[in-house]
């Protein structure tokens, strides 16, 4: 009764326009002073705890060295590398878009910011090449999901805060999720491209132009390697590694491509603060939710009563697959992380599912709630650059996201796409 209630008073709270952070906090807030209001006094203590938490420094610190990057030039280079690597394939900027989607992804750890500096570049250029506007804006938001999945990736930093799995082994858990969507999307760019004629016009080779990408590509490509490396084999914690990467930003962006400034700094400061502090907030006002939930045991009814329903660990996955991609079309995803993972988890891990199985497959789904309307917050990022219908763009990155689900379901159903890495690395499963 008490989760019935409180979803009630959270939609109550939506539909009257008010944001989702304070639509949770209002919802918990008039059930505890309605039910229990002796517990009213500790809410401001449950949401800085929520909030207060060493993990998060690496989310704002990776969202930042994200913006740098965009500002400092190294986007741009990521991108001229991608090309003179793939120029002999047929699709150009569509198979571009992609595995620079997979290098972006390795750095910022969002697929917003993945979408917002990818897009402004790619999306003209593919247009200028004759790629169909919707095609253009549908290949770069759905490469994007990849941006919550392949390390780091910051809502595997929530996810971690709640479920208490190890940074390092998460990061891990998602690359072979990410790089299979990676490999996938490249095959559907090529197929969909041989059928339509998405092909650039065929240039002379120049090895001077070669060279100097691929030598001007490299001091960005190190980066995600340096991080994903340096987390994974403990020698630094996922904060510092986060602190590591906005510092490598600077020095590259400074003093190596030059292109970075003072002013875009601040701008970069000020960007990355509005919206950490947004998803702080959110994180902060649904740790009462959770609180107000585990207070009224719905965590035990829930598991009960999908272990009476006796359903195999494949129906239950599939159950939960459905639930995850249902639910992301409607909130964003750390609420939803953070919503979820109390109920669902102990659900799962007694059908055997690790916890790092369980995560990989709720940020799988989540991701492609990114590219789903009415939310879809990938999808207003796009509008912003190419003033396109969000409609529209869906309907050009519904075939990609096929991938997706399609890689959200393998991993749903053989664990060890997710376990196998964590612990060939030495991490407990």
């Amino acid at each position: 009764m008490a989760m019935i209630i409180l979803l009630i008073l959270l939609i109550f709270f939506a539909v009257l326009g008010v944001p989702l952070a304070f639509a949770i906090g209002a919802s918990c807030v008039t059930y505890i002073s309605t039910n229990v209001p002796t517990f009213l006094s500790m809410v401001p203590q449950r949401v800085w705890n929520g909030a207060y938490s060493e993990l998060m420094i690496a989310m704002p610190l990776f969202m930042l060295a994200g913006e740098l990057m965009n500002t400092g030039g190294i986007t741009k280079r990521i991108i001229n590398f991608c090309l003179q690597l793939l120029r002999p394939i047929r699709g150009g900027l569509g198979e571009v878009n992609i595995v620079a989607s997979m290098i972006f992804g390795g750095i910022s750890g969002s697929s917003v910011a993945d979408t917002s500096a990818l897009g402004s570049i790619l999306i003209p250029a593919m247009e200028d090449l004759g790629y169909p506007p919707d095609a253009s804006a549908g290949i770069t938001v759905a490469s994007s999901t990849m941006g919550m999945i392949i390390p780091p990736s910051t809502p595997m930093i929530v996810y971690s805060m709640i479920s208490g799995a190890s940074v390092g082994a998460l990061f891990m858990a998602g690359a072979v999720p990410g790089l299979l969507i990676g490999l996938t999307q490249l095959v559907m760019v090529y197929l969909i491209s041989r059928r339509k004629g998405w092909h650039p016009e065929r240039t002379p080779f120049v090895f001077r132009e070669f060279a100097s990408a691929i030598l001007s590509g490299i001091p960005a490509l190190l980066m995600p390697l340096f991080i994903i490396v340096c987390v994974s084999f403990g020698v630094c914690t996922a904060s510092e590694s986060a602190g590591v990467a906005v510092l490598y930003s600077v020095i590259v962006g400074f003093f190596v491509y030059r292109e970075l400034t003072w002013k875009a700094v601040l701008e970069a400061l000020k960007k990355t603060l509005i919206s950490s502090s947004s998803i702080m907030i959110i994180i902060g006002f649904t740790t009462i939710f959770t609180w107000v939930l585990t207070m009224q045991k719905v965590p035990q009814i829930v598991a009960n009563f999908f272990i009476g329903l006796n359903m195999p660990a494949w129906g239950i996955a599939l159950v939960f697959c459905v639930m995850i991609l249902m639910i992301g079309t409607f909130i964003d995803v750390s609420p939803a992380i953070l919503l979820l993972t109390p109920i669902m988890l102990p659900v799962m891990e007694s059908y055997g599912f690790s916890a790092l199985q369980f995560g990989a497959m709720m940020i799988t789904g989540l991701a492609i709630g990114l590219v789903t309307p009415p939310v879809g917050m990938c999808l207003n990022a796009c509008n912003k650059i190419n003033r396109m219908p969000i409609i529209a763009i869906f309907k050009g990155a519904l075939p990609y996201l096929i991938c997706n689900v399609i890689v959200l379901l393998a991993i749903s159903l053989i664990g060890p796409l997710t376990t196998w890495l964590p612990q060939l690395l030495g991490y407990s499963i």
